[in-house]
């Protein structure tokens, strides 16, 4: 698709702006090898449309794992905003999609985004999938929609990536007051507000904050064991710790 425009950003630093191009298509659609093609011809990856759309939204709100691997890979800005203030993960939350969002979060994405004027709908917004929530509620987290719609690997993703369960919205309630109590969420987030967060836990969210979106690859390259590096990182291998013992 050939751009028609572009100049610099005057919404963000990350690239230029543009009608809807070959990349954003091909993100949006789940051509995984277009959008290798395209990449590798050169394409930029972090090219935004005028509402600063980037084709990372694109693979996040259609719920494209792969392509949105591909942009990440390439160098894609995991925390850029839409004109309206919504990050990558604010649309994998929205599509439901668990896969886009561990990966986002792999690459150092915010679980719990700044907000500003325009943030109408940031990250935490994304989990009611569609559910009609009032706007003027600005001060609530991820882990406050998770809670509310029912979604208990979301709540539990969110809080292995450190949001904080004792968050309260503008009207005093904390996530687990959205929930319904014996449901599984309730319990989750019950068990998270009444035990401490374990070292392994607060030694990979130390991690992540440290070294951000480069997180993944400084730990991949350590010179330490298989044991050690799934300990630092978000993956549990019981396989490769017991050959470790």
């Amino acid at each position: 698709m050939e751009v028609t425009a572009a100049r610099r950003s005057f919404l963000c630093d990350i690239g230029f702006w543009a009608d809807r191009t070959a990349l954003h298509e091909a993100a949006s659609h789940g051509r995984t090898l277009q959008l290798k093609q395209l990449i590798e011809s050169g394409a930029s990856v972090n090219m935004v449309t005028v509402d600063n759309i980037t084709p990372l939204h694109e693979a996040c709100i259609k719920a494209h794992p792969n392509c949105a691997r591909l942009l990440l890979e390439a160098g894609a800005q995991v925390d850029v905003r839409t004109i309206h203030g919504s990050t990558p993960l604010c649309h994998a939350c929205a599509s439901g999609s668990l896969e886009c969002a561990k990966l986002l979060l792999e690459y150092g994405a915010n679980v719990n985004p700044s907000l500003t004027a325009l943030t109408a709908s940031p990250l935490h917004e994304a989990c009611i999938q569609g559910a009609k929530v009032n706007s003027v509620r600005f001060h609530e987290i991820a882990l406050h929609h998770a809670a509310r719609v029912d979604m208990e690997d979301m709540v539990e993703l969110l809080m292995e990536f450190g949001a904080n369960a004792y968050a309260s919205d503008n009207l005093g309630k904390k996530p687990v007051d959205y929930t319904a109590p014996g449901s599984t969420t309730y319990t989750c987030l019950m068990f998270y507000e009444s035990n401490p967060l374990s070292l392994q836990q607060l030694c990979r969210i130390t991690v992540r904050t440290m070294l951000g979106t480069r997180a993944s690859e400084v730990i991949g390259h350590l010179d330490v064991s298989h044991r050690i590096l799934n300990y630092l990182q978000y993956c549990d291998h019981p396989a490769s710790l017991q050959s470790d013992a």
